[in-house]
């Protein structure tokens, strides 16, 4: 049956920035779809999200590390080992954004910012990667932008992070692939989130933005987390490098 092969059953997942938002979101669609799940927050993940995932009835574990210190990703890939067993799926969600005109940008903003959204994604891939590899079997969904097509305004180093998310997708992919290690990546629109609540807050920008996507809508965590459940799966298996828009049309305008 074709609906075997979006499950996930006995399989293990760690998905950083997993506190809310989109992480939330993709941390419990893929428990529902029987993936045992390593939570990651910077600190801590609230209760209501474990909860969601503990009802699912698979095993799960809480992780904190700080990924503005990508020095934290091999620890953090070996404590999700431990606590399930392998990483059979990881999903780099943990994202920060700075907003600031270029001209004014901080040094500190910059470095923050690609630290954690590009350097951390990029060791957590190759700390994962060596035992997938090794058992030529693994999933990596990495969670680009609209923004790795476009520029964006007043966030050069978030721009300039996810569009080397997307071309870091891609190269780990074209080495990779042949070894049984898929590497996607998915393209979020304008998601209602933390992240995005500065742009909801602003009537001029949010009515802009509205008046540009087809579908009329933001986008809520859960449109995203059923592209990471079919990245994540079997029926993804000859999917390598791609970068998954979902972003109710806005490219397409």
């Amino acid at each position: 049956m074709i609906l075997d092969s979006f499950r996930l059953t006995g399989k293990n997942a760690l998905v950083t920035g997993s506190s809310r938002g989109m992480g939330a979101a993709i941390a419990v669609a893929l428990a529902e779809a029987g993936a045992n799940v390593a939570l990651h927050a910077s600190q801590s993940v609230p209760f209501a999200v474990v909860q969601s995932v503990a009802q699912t009835g698979v095993r799960h574990v809480e992780l904190a590390a700080d990924l503005r210190h990508p020095d934290r990703c091999p620890q953090l890939i070996d404590q999700a080992i431990a606590a399930l067993g392998s990483i059979d799926i990881l999903v780099n969600n943990a994202g920060i954004t700075r907003r600031s005109p270029a001209v004014d940008y901080s040094p500190a903003d910059w470095d923050e910012v690609l630290a954690t959204n590009l350097t951390s994604v990029f060791r957590l891939c190759q700390c994962a990667a060596r035992p997938m590899l090794a058992r030529s079997s693994g999933k990596i969904v990495n969670i680009a932008s609209l923004l790795s097509f476009q520029g964006g305004i007043i966030v050069p180093a978030y721009a300039a992070a996810k569009g080397a998310v997307a071309q870091l997708t891609k190269a780990l992919a074209n080495e990779w692939a042949a070894h049984g290690v898929q590497v996607n990546a998915i393209a979020p629109g304008y998601i209602a989130t933390d992240l995005t609540e500065a742009l909801q807050n602003d009537p001029t920008r949010s009515r802009q933005i509205l008046e540009r996507i087809p579908a009329a809508r933001w986008g809520s965590p859960q449109d995203v987390a059923g592209a990471a459940v079919f990245l994540a799966s079997p029926a993804s298996d000859y999917i390598n490098g791609h970068i998954l828009v979902v972003d109710g049309g806005w490219l397409a305008r």
